[in-house]
């Protein structure tokens, strides 16, 4: 299985008067943030599914993303909320009755949870040697179901810059 972690878009600023999990992308956020989509599109990378959280600027992102036609489905997880929980997500989510194992699926989600979830995922461990960019992707190869963390393979690690 491969799972490609996404960070959302450019987002407001915090402010006092707008709840952080209702903060939107920007205009250069969104722009950006089709750019890079539309490069994904044309390197030929497609979802099965792509699963966001639900702060509204995820979910911005993850509709581009759709919209961009990387997928055709796409659905909202609390597990990819921030200080959301990798165990919980991988029990949920990464069992054989729900994808198959050549299933390609894309988080879109938050920092520095993104980074600490592709370290555990790699290392076993979180290091905090990865940052993930706004609109930025690691793409990591899971190993076997039941295998312990820290046995998966990253593929891709693209700064936004460079699909720019």
């Amino acid at each position: 299985m491969e799972i490609y972690l996404i960070r959302h878009g450019i987002a407001e600023e915090r402010q006092p008067e707008i709840k952080d999990e209702e903060r939107s992308l920007t205009k250069e956020g969104r722009q950006k943030t089709e750019k890079v989509a539309q490069r994904i599109k044309k390197l030929g990378l497609e979802f099965n599914i792509i699963v966001t959280s639900p702060l509204v600027r995820a979910r911005q992102t993850a509709e581009i993303l759709v919209a961009a036609e990387l997928s055709n489905a796409w659905e909202e997880s609390t597990h990819l909320a921030p200080n959301g929980n990798i165990d919980s997500w991988l029990n949920y989510w990464l069992t054989p009755k729900n994808y198959p194992q050549n299933t390609q699926i894309a988080l879109v989600g938050h920092e520095p949870d993104l980074s600490s979830w592709a370290e555990i995922l790699l290392l076993g461990e979180v290091k905090h040697s990865l940052v993930l960019k706004k609109a930025g992707m690691i793409g990591i190869k899971l190993p076997e179901i039941g295998s312990p963390l820290g046995n998966s393979q990253m593929f891709w690690l693209t700064p936004p810059k460079y699909l720019l």
